[in-house]
């Protein structure tokens, strides 16, 4: 699948509540885990199929994000739905910070820096 993503997406592991109407206009509701977030969109594992285009709602304890569903994917675990914020609405780290949140950028470049380090420290020497 094609990433289209402009901004960094974080991966994270929280659970959230969800809230959406389904086909036929009754309201529905669950448990998803957010499995990564960025400033325009999220990636949520839920245990059942939410329709493309789907208005939902990302309940957290001191607000919400709104978007609709990009793509639902089955994927071994359970479905993957893609959402893709309203305009106007935006993730930030100081309204929401999920648990165990994790910059993959920052695992490249301290990698990075320690190959460097690495390779920058002269050998033993031997006596």
């Amino acid at each position: 699948m094609l990433d289209r993503r402009v901004e960094p997406r974080m991966l994270c592991a929280d659970l959230v509540d969800i809230q959406w109407k389904d086909p036929n206009g009754r309201s529905r509701r669950g448990v998803a885990n957010l499995e990564d977030i960025s400033l325009s969109g999220a990636c949520l594992q839920v245990d059942r199929p939410v329709p493309l285009g789907t208005a939902l709602h990302i309940s957290y304890p001191n607000g919400e994000l709104t978007g609709k569903v990009k793509y639902c994917v089955f994927r071994e675990i359970g479905y993957f739905l893609g959402i893709e914020f309203s305009d106007g609405c935006r993730w930030s780290q100081r309204s929401f910070r999920p648990q165990h949140l994790l910059d993959p950028r920052r695992l490249v470049t301290r990698s990075v820096n320690r190959i460097k380090a690495e390779n920058e420290t002269p050998p033993p020497s031997i006596h």
